[in-house]
């Protein structure tokens, strides 16, 4: 077989020219180019804005939810939500290796691995669906993936469940990023943060802004509120509607003496939360959106609209060693990995 282009450009069937994410169509024919990895997958953990949107298009059934998803991937050659444009990642076992990629040394057939890069990018074919995990976004599929040569992987660990390790890979990004973006004496707001990316988050900016900080928690209702005070995930804790900006802004202040935030973090799946993010922080602030549901216009132009000079970072999923370093968080807590075992085994 031949060479293919590092980035996956010559499996673009249209429109031509461009990379497989911005592809409408691209060519999922199982037979690998030599610089090629082929994957038989075993499941698909579903980008959480895009399977609240496919959820709740299906009106909660798993037969339409199951023929929406093969739809998608019959027509795209990949797992692309056509509203939101994200995918997810998945899970499997290394197939084929192509010949120009012999000389790794981290991998060889056999392997269990996660894909690090968006299924809106990853060439697929999908023989069945086998199960439909709503409360994990997750499904269990049979069929088979390719990885181009630029595309990144983790091995799935022998210390952990591989549901467990997958839960966690699925947003590596965010934990890894908070990491790099909190430090010592920060005030930080998390929308979102009963979630498996918010709790990972919260967990990492506690460590980061030491006894001088203030690291406050909002989600859309009180049912994560004693999970994350009693584990120590967060310092405060209030109930608000994500798209209500002014009613974010008003909760957000009261918890943080009435001070604007040094940085605020974005992990919600639903669309509309951009300004209730940007409202509160300060000017020279930093925010950082990873959720999938983000406006790159309604970020930018909404800021400009309240004079607000805040540095913004749209998570693109990747920080580098992020699949380490977030296992690793669960590694080093109990309390999140019993967390995350309850909820995603």
């Amino acid at each position: 077989m031949a060479m293919g282009n590092k980035y996956g450009a010559h499996r673009v069937i249209e429109p031509k020219g461009l990379l497989p994410q911005a592809a409408q169509k691209i060519d999922n024919t199982m037979e690998i180019y030599d610089n090629e990895i082929l994957i038989d997958v075993s499941a698909l953990n579903i980008d959480s804005a895009s399977f609240r949107q496919l959820w709740t298009a299906s009106e909660q059934n798993e037969d339409r939810l199951k023929e929406m998803i093969l739809g998608i991937v019959d027509e795209r050659g990949k797992m692309q939500n056509p509203v939101t444009g994200s995918g997810g990642m998945l899970m499997g076992s290394i197939a084929k290796i192509g010949s120009a990629l012999q000389d790794r040394k981290d991998i060889k057939v056999g392997d269990r691995i996660a894909s690090l890069v968006s299924l809106s990018l990853t060439p697929l074919h999908i023989e069945e669906i086998l199960a439909v995990h709503p409360e994990t976004d997750r499904v269990d599929i049979r069929g088979q993936a390719i990885l181009f040569e630029s595309g990144i992987y983790a091995k799935l660990p022998d210390d952990m469940p591989e549901a467990l390790a997958l839960a966690a890979l699925d947003v590596a990004g965010a934990p890894a990023q908070t990491a790099n973006i909190v430090k010592s004496g920060d005030s930080v707001l998390i929308l979102g943060a009963g979630g498996k990316s918010g709790m990972l988050c919260g967990y990492e900016a506690m460590k980061r802004v030491g006894p001088c900080g203030n690291v406050v928690g909002m989600s859309r209702n009180n049912r994560y509120e004693r999970i994350l005070l009693d584990n120590h995930f967060v310092h405060k804790y209030f109930v608000a509607d994500a798209a209500n900006p002014v009613e974010v802004l008003e909760k957000a202040l009261e918890c943080n003496d009435g001070k604007e935030y040094d940085v605020a973090i974005n992990v919600v799946n639903i669309h509309g939360t951009e300004m209730s993010t940007i409202l509160p922080v300060r000017d020279g602030g930093l925010v950082y959106f990873f959720s999938m549901a983000t406006s790159f216009t309604r970020a930018a132009l909404g800021a400009e609209g309240i004079g607000k000079d805040v540095t913004m970072i749209i998570g693109n999923g990747y920080t580098r060693n992020h699949a380490e370093f977030t296992l690793q968080v669960l590694r080093e807590s109990k309390a999140l990995r019993e967390i995350f075992e309850k909820s995603y085994l």
